[in-house]
């Protein structure tokens, strides 16, 4: 999965991966198990990630969105001892979630250096995945509440 993490006025919430230092994304993960739903990887991946807890009273369910866009991509040699011997591709499921306002987060230390909020066309540019600048390209359209005129 890859969730984008944003507020209504379109900030976006980007993390540095600890082991390639410089590149930075919104949260990805794996399901754990095959019959994982995806909601749970997402859900799972947030909050391991950065500690923000999908179904608190701060982050409904609601604020989660199915974005219903898929995108298959070469895994990058550099991350391919991750998957099984021979796996050279992954489909990537994308969501959104909206926060009223940027959090402070808590990284997993092993895997990220720091965390950021940035405009989205900022954190678009400064993303190494072109999946995943793509989708915060999408965010003034996808989301339900972003103004518009900031296209």
């Amino acid at each position: 999965v890859l969730v984008v993490i944003h507020t209504p006025t379109l900030d976006v919430l980007l993390i540095e991966r600890a082991d390639k230092p410089g590149y930075w994304q919104s949260v990805t993960g794996s399901k754990d198990a095959a019959d994982e739903p995806l909601v749970q990887t997402c859900e799972r991946e947030v909050a391991e990630e950065t500690s923000i807890v999908i179904g608190s009273a701060a982050v409904p369910r609601t604020a989660l969105r199915d974005w219903g866009l898929q995108n298959v991509y070469e895994i990058y040699p550099v991350w391919r001892h991750r998957y099984a011997p021979g796996t050279t591709h992954n489909t990537e499921h994308v969501f959104g979630l909206e926060l009223p306002a940027p959090v402070p987060v808590t990284l997993a230390a092993h895997e990220h250096l720091q965390a950021v909020w940035l405009p989205w066309r900022e954190a678009a540019a400064r993303c190494f995945s072109w999946s995943n600048r793509e989708a915060i390209e999408m965010l003034p359209q996808r989301t339900r509440s972003s103004p518009r005129s900031s296209t």
